[in-house]
């Protein structure tokens, strides 16, 4: 179709697409993207937000990129867009070889109108260097609301995205979020260059969803579900949870009940969790007892039931996964069973991932010391600085955001090839100029076995180095060999460079002090988000008013759906249970030999505090910490309690300098 704004869209939405007509603010989108070349759409789960980039991707010429780390959206609209004749793919790791090849050819000889990838394909610089010779007509953006530092997703990657979007030469840009604060409306905005009047925010309130909240204990937590779905008319319904481990336990739990239930966690293997997820889309009655990893991007609009078996880490989280419920407008119920004993075990999280001072001053020290450009090797940083990989990407961030690094595109260090017919006859398929270069791209390859077959392996720095080629010449070769199928070829070895800037003016105790600042400002943001989750159970006045004004949304009149419209009062939580003494549970005698026996992983309070509430680390992990007898002993005391009780391990003077080993 022509690219031409003029064009009326809604042709393409009654041919294409079936509809009669948008739904709410899908129109200003559109309009906002012709007009402005830019826009933000923030509409409830299941409102229409895909339609913001299927349907201008059917009128431009060139190609519609669609960023998004959800997995199952990209395969569920793939197939509604091919079953309306709409050239779509995806590009994603569980891909077969042979799919790849024709996703890239697609995108190469431009006959393919739209392209989902999750915002890591663009650490590979084989697809980047694809997209800057293809016309990009449109790049969205799915959850966008990741570029925000202060928002509560926040991913690293996301902030690259916007760049990105400008090096591949995209003609428009469209961001797409379910929710978005005020601020971090802003913050999506200027991150990805859109006027404050290209950003269309339709509203969260949803009249159909019968918002309840129950305070409960620990102990009456399962009965009271199990009444819910025996009081309850059958339907599909998912219980969310915190861990992995809860969901198995819950979905069992049901099961023994006579209820159909399955678990889906992260843990599981990919074929299962496609199992149990195909198995609750066809079912009008099953019950997937999930964590969080369960939802995004599920085209499924018949769920009556969402219960949350623990408490949400923040009303952000609380709306998307409520929204997941009565997307065909037909009355559901969400439940909230609010249980303080939660909050401890939410709250570990958000403390272990924030660093120790330690950690980034070290970072921080070894980052200014570097000269010229240097290079990242993520696994062996994180165990080095005891930082989780996202931890590390958002310190190196940081430093970006301070003006003391800046990054360049990752690359690939080397490719393993495996040749597909003899080197002659591989060579004999490309004309005389093309083929003395890969020639001697093939002669700098050393050879190795793996297994019955034969690679060989290409130091691609080095032969840039020895050629005196551009870098984009070898990746083209690589590529070609793999689409003309000469040859198996496996880039790997991913570097993240990044260069120091000149004159950033900045002194190591300033750079350590700004750091350290920015994750407990952090911290503080999530510990607060969980407080106010507790204050909505608690809510004196209508609970659906004050979830919607979270999000900038003022309503005056009650909904009369929620559970303080229904009762006419505020509920108060029940008091969390009593915890034995931290030492009655741990020996301090024993902190204290098992620091001296893991000085790197375990030296600092934080690090200590982190492996007694069960939370794993790259440090505790590299030393096999975590079948140690007591990792985790300390699982469901508050973090701060722990912290504090260490601090007194530091300040006994009978433990003092103590550096035996352990027994």
């Amino acid at each position: 179709m022509p690219n031409n704004p003029l064009v009326d869209p809604r042709d393409a939405l009654r041919e294409v697409f079936g509809f009669s007509d948008y739904r709410p603010g899908q129109r200003e989108v559109m309009s906002a993207l012709f007009r402005h070349g830019a826009a933000l759409a923030v509409f409830p789960t299941g409102a229409g937000k895909s339609l913001c980039y299927q349907l201008p991707a059917t009128m431009l010429d060139g190609i519609t990129v669609v960023v998004s780390p959800l997995i199952a959206l990209m395969k569920d609209q793939v197939d509604f867009l091919r079953e309306r004749g709409v050239p779509a793919a995806r590009l994603d790791t569980s891909l077969s070889d042979a799919e790849a090849r024709a996703v890239r050819a697609g995108l190469r000889n431009g006959m393919l109108k739209l392209l989902f990838v999750a915002p890591e394909r663009f650490a590979n610089e084989v697809f980047t260097e694809a997209l800057r010779e293809a016309r990009v007509a449109l790049f969205a953006v799915d959850e966008a609301h990741c570029i925000s530092e202060w928002g509560h997703n926040f991913r690293p990657d996301y902030l690259k995205l916007a760049r990105m979007a400008t090096e591949v030469g995209a003609e428009r840009i469209l961001a797409l979020t379910a929710t978005a604060t005020p601020k971090v409306v802003a913050d999506i905005c200027e991150g990805f260059g859109i006027p404050t009047e290209a950003a269309v925010v339709t509203g969260f309130y949803r009249p159909n969803l019968r918002l309840l909240t129950t305070p409960v204990r620990s102990a009456d937590r399962d009965r009271e579900l199990i009444a819910r779905f025996r009081s309850r008319p059958p339907g599909s319904a998912i219980v969310y949870v915190t861990l992995q481990r809860t969901a198995e336990i819950v979905a069992a739990m049901l099961v023994r009940e006579g209820f159909p239930a399955r678990a889906y966690h992260a843990g599981m293997p990919p074929e299962m969790r496609h199992e149990v997820q195909d198995w609750w889309t066809a079912s009008d009655d099953g019950i997937v007892a999930a964590t969080i990893a369960f939802g995004m991007g599920i085209d499924k609009a018949a769920v009556r039931y969402v219960y949350h078996y623990n408490v949400p880490k923040s009303l952000e989280s609380y709306s998307q996964e409520i929204g997941r419920a009565g997307r065909d407008g037909l009355p559901s119920i969400v439940e909230m069973l609010a249980c303080p004993d939660d909050l401890p075990t939410l709250e570990n999280f958000t403390y272990g991932d924030t660093p120790t001072t330690e950690a980034l001053e070290a970072l921080a020290r070894d980052v200014v010391a570097q000269s010229g450009e240097f290079e990242v090797d993520m696994r062996e940083w994180t165990v080095r600085y005891d930082l989780r990989e996202l931890v590390l990407k958002t310190a190196l961030t940081y430093l970006e955001l301070l003006g003391v690094i800046s990054q360049g595109t990752p690359r690939y260090a080397e490719y393993r090839l495996r040749l597909a017919r003899p080197r002659d006859e591989v060579l004999a398929e490309f004309r005389p100029k093309a083929a003395a270069f890969i020639g001697a791209l093939l002669d700098r390859c050393w050879k190795g076995e793996t297994g019955r077959a034969r690679w060989w392996r290409l130091d691609a720095d080095r032969a840039v180095r020895e050629m005196r080629r551009d870098r984009r010449h070898v990746i083209k070769a690589m590529d070609l060999l793999r689409e003309r199928r000469l040859a198996d070829v496996q880039p790997g070895d991913v570097r993240h460079s990044f260069s120091v800037v000149e004159g950033h003016g900045r002194t190591l105790a300033e750079i350590t002090e700004r750091l350290a600042e920015r994750f407990v400002r952090r911290e503080q943001q999530e510990i607060s988000r969980l407080r106010e989750v507790m204050d909505l159970v608690t809510q004196h006045g209508c609970q659906v008013n004050a979830l919607v004004g979270h999000f900038g949304e003022r309503r005056e009149t009650p909904c009369g759906h929620c559970t303080w419209c229904e009762t006419g009062r505020a509920q108060r939580l029940h008091r969390s249970r009593a915890l034995l003494p931290i030492g009655t549970r741990v020996s301090r005698r024993t902190v204290v030999d098992l620091q001296a026996e893991f000085p790197a992983a375990l030296g600092t309070a934080r690090q200590m505090a982190r492996f007694l509430c069960g939370l794993t680390s790259p440090a505790t992990t590299e030393a096999g910490l975590r079948n140690d007898r007591l990792f985790g002993r300390l699982d469901g005391h508050p973090f701060a309690d722990v912290m504090a009780w260490l601090g007194g391990v530091a300040a006994d003077p009978e433990h003092a300098g103590r550096r035996t080993k352990r027994r």
